[in-house]
């Protein structure tokens, strides 16, 4: 990942690591989408949602994501195996008003029955030099409470599809 700024968000999910990387291997935008739509009536769409309350409003809007690469990391020294998916995402409708993300999905195992969810990725800000002033007033924040919700949602999910 090149240029853009940087956000990287979290989560665990309380099931074991094959678990969790078989549900997100198997048919990640499945589960992208299943674990962002807000409303029952949008379950058939085939775009994901990212969504942010700013002030009391809740804003959101559908995202294209695309799976680039799916790659499966070896242990190394103390670093456990881990499961990295390689994603871009846009505003389904009018993308350039949005900022276009770049991210990578790392999936590893916590202990033997938890696993961490841990997204690192860089976007760029929409509307060029406008945007950038924009960016840095209020828009990283937007941008990075709406990814950490994105990644809360996608646990919950799969904690929820468990249980």
């Amino acid at each position: 990942m090149a240029e853009g700024k940087t956000i990287h968000v979290y989560d665990y999910v309380n099931l074991p690591y094959e678990e969790v990387r078989e549900r997100l291997t198997g048919d990640a935008l499945g589960v992208f989408r299943d674990a962002t739509k807000v409303a029952a009536e949008r379950a058939n769409s085939l775009a994901s949602e990212l969504r942010v309350n700013i002030g009391g409003i809740e804003v959101g809007t559908d995202i294209a994501i695309e799976v680039k690469s799916l790659e499966e990391v070896p242990a190394s020294g103390r670093s456990p195996a881990k499961t990295k998916l390689e994603l871009e995402w846009e505003a389904a409708a009018m993308p350039r008003l949005f900022p276009l993300m770049r991210a990578e999905l790392f999936i590893y195992p916590l202990t033997a029955t938890e696993t961490q969810l841990d997204l690192d990725g860089r976007y760029e800000p929409p509307l060029g030099v406008l945007g950038g002033v924009m960016d840095s007033v209020v828009g990283h924040r937007i941008a990075e409470a709406s990814v950490h919700q994105f990644i809360k949602d996608v646990a919950a999910y799969l904690r929820a599809e468990q249980a």
